[in-house]
């Protein structure tokens, strides 16, 4: 959270900061999405929630005019029964305009059009304590990272020793990666990372043994690493990376957002911040909110713990 805090304030291009975002196969701490700031005003017309690939399928291909919708939408690859749920769904988040024509059949036409809002995808993966057994076991997935070239830049981000050389750089990762030192409040690029070819098939490695002999591999192509670009963008319009709080106990009397400006979770029992894995209902130091904090004002609105949410989530939708 705190490498998400610092790249929000310190990126160098317009961005969106989310945690905990991937792929099937693959899931990385933190997303840093570069945008463009005007086709990103645009995108806001269609609303806070992310659309999903079958959604945008919709949206993307809806004509101007009303049309049939097998006529006008290419095929997905997929049964057109899940096509039509995308239509009704769209049709009901208000993104698009449906009416039954001859027949029935289902007619839409668009009401705005999609943009392309992404300029490019950074991915950082954090490993404070990186030493020699964490990186032995980190470098295969940051080569995975590499050779499929679905993020534009991939980064690896490690707690700063102070030392003259980083003892990261020592460590076998591939070069192409870059490398972050975080320390209390800074973070000092260390290495620079390479950028991937995104716009060019990909190699996912399925198997890579140890000690090394053939690899097992296949190609994925460019239209399928841009479709899931625009996925893991979506999602991090809508998350941001202040959702932790959805999956803590912000209603324990411990939890504390000491400073809105450093929106970090912190354990008054435990005296420090904490992970949401700490944070937890299996925590010993639980203490859930009285009934009567959560039944304050008019109507109710909750206590501590629900304005914690709120704040955070008026936060998240200032900087978007």
């Amino acid at each position: 959270m705190r490498v998400c805090r610092w790249a929000e304030r310190a990126w160098d291009a317009p961005a969106i900061v989310a945690r905990q975002l991937g792929v099937k196969r693959r899931r990385w701490d933190t997303v840093v999405v570069e945008v463009d700031p005007e086709a990103l005003e645009a995108r806001a017309v269609f609303g806070e929630r992310a659309l999903d690939s079958d959604c945008r399928h919709v949206v993307e291909h809806a004509p101007l005019e009303f049309a049939f919708y097998r006529d006008c939408l290419p095929h997905p690859g997929y049964p057109w029964r899940y096509v039509r749920e995308a239509i009704h769904d769209a049709d009901d988040r208000g993104l698009i305009e449906t009416r039954r024509g001859k027949n029935g059949r289902i007619e839409l036409r668009r009401k705005w059009r999609y943009p392309d809002w992404v300029s490019r995808l950074v991915a950082i993966e954090n490993k404070p304590d990186l030493d020699a057994s964490a990186a032995r076991a980190l470098a295969p997935q940051i080569e995975r990272d590499v050779a499929l070239g679905l993020a534009d830049e991939v980064w690896v981000a490690t707690r700063a020793t102070g030392e003259r050389v980083e003892p990261a750089l020592l460590e076998r990762l591939p070069v192409e990666a870059g490398i972050l030192a975080v320390g209390g409040e800074s973070v000092d690029i260390a290495w620079h990372a390479t950028s991937l070819a995104t716009e060019e098939p990909g190699t996912r490695i399925l198997e890579n043994p140890d000690p090394p002999s053939a690899a097992r591999f296949e190609y994925v192509s460019p239209e399928w690493k841009a479709e899931k670009r625009q996925g893991i963008a979506e999602r991090a319009y809508e998350k941001g990376w202040r959702s932790f709080v959805e999956h803590m106990r912000t209603d324990c009397r411990h939890f504390r957002i000491r400073d809105p400006d450093l929106p970090l979770p912190y354990c008054a029992a435990k005296g420090r911040h904490v992970t949401p894995r700490e944070c937890a209902s299996r925590c010993g130091e639980l203490s859930p909110e009285p009934p009567a904090w959560r039944t304050r004002g008019w109507p109710i609105e909750g206590g501590p713990g629900k304005a914690v949410k709120r704040l955070l989530k008026r936060q998240r939708e200032r900087y978007r």
